[in-house]
C-alpha cells in the first residue's frame, strides 16, 4: 500500500510540472515565437497608446462612425455570450424588431427608400461571443453614405476604405467576408487627420 501511495504521490508530481507547467510554458514561447501578435491579443496601438483588438469589438455610436454589431454583453471582452435565444422565442423578435426600428432611423435619411428588408442579418442580432469585431460587407456599406456625409468625405472613399478593411473567408473557403470595425474606424479618422 505504501509503494502504492509513493507511486502515486511521484505520478502526480510529474504529471502535474509536465502538464502543469512544461507543455503551457512550451506552448506559451512557441506562440510567442511564431505568432506574437496574435498571441499578445491581437492589439492595436495609436501613437503608444493600445485603443483596441482587432478581436474584440468596441462600442461605436457616434455618427461618423461605423457601427458593430449589437452585443448581448454590451462590448464586455471579460464575459463574453450570447442572448440565447432561439428563432420562435417573441423577445428576439422584439430585440430584433426594436434593432431594425433603431437602423431605419438612423440610417433612413441617408438611404432613401430604405426598408425593413434591406437591412442585413447582422445588424440586428449578436453574434455567438457578443464581441464579434467584424460587420457584413453588405452592413458596412449601409452605413457608409451616413459616414461619407457627417465626415463630408466621398462616398466613394468611405467605400474604398470598407474594402480595404474587409478580410475574406479564412483559408479560401471557411465562414464569410467580414469588415473589421475598429480597424475601419481608425482608418476613417486618419483621412480626418490627412
Amino acid at each position: 500500500m505504501r509503494r502504492d501511495l509513493r507511486g502515486a504521490v511521484i505520478a502526480v508530481i510529474v504529471l502535474t510540472i509536465v502538464f502543469g507547467l512544461g507543455y503551457p510554458a512550451l506552448m506559451t514561447g512557441l506562440a510567442q515565437l511564431a505568432f506574437s501578435h496574435e498571441a499578445n491579443g491581437s492589439l492595436i496601438e495609436r501613437d503608444g497608446t493600445v485603443v483596441g483588438s482587432e478581436l474584440a469589438a468596441q462600442k461605436f455610436t457616434k455618427p461618423e462612425y461605423c457601427h458593430p454589431r449589437p452585443s448581448g454583453v454590451d462590448y464586455n471582452a471579460a464575459g463574453t455570450s450570447f442572448l440565447n435565444l432561439g428563432p420562435t422565442n417573441p423577445e428576439l423578435a422584439r430585440f430584433v424588431h426594436e434593432r431594425a426600428d433603431e437602423i431605419l432611423k438612423l440610417e433612413g435619411p441617408y438611404n432613401p427608400g430604405l426598408t425593413i428588408g434591406d437591412i442585413p442579418v447582422d445588424a440586428v442580432t449578436t453574434s455567438a461571443s457578443g464581441i464579434d469585431p467584424h460587420v457584413s460587407p453588405a452592413y458596412a456599406r449601409l452605413q457608409a453614405r451616413r459616414i461619407a456625409a457627417v465626415r463630408t468625405l466621398p462616398l466613394e472613399r468611405v467605400e474604398q476604405l470598407i474594402r480595404e478593411n474587409t478580410s475574406g473567408r479564412s483559408l479560401g473557403f471557411l465562414g464569410e467576408p467580414g469588415v473589421n470595425v475598429l480597424k475601419l474606424n481608425l482608418a476613417l479618422e486618419e483621412e480626418r487627420s490627412t
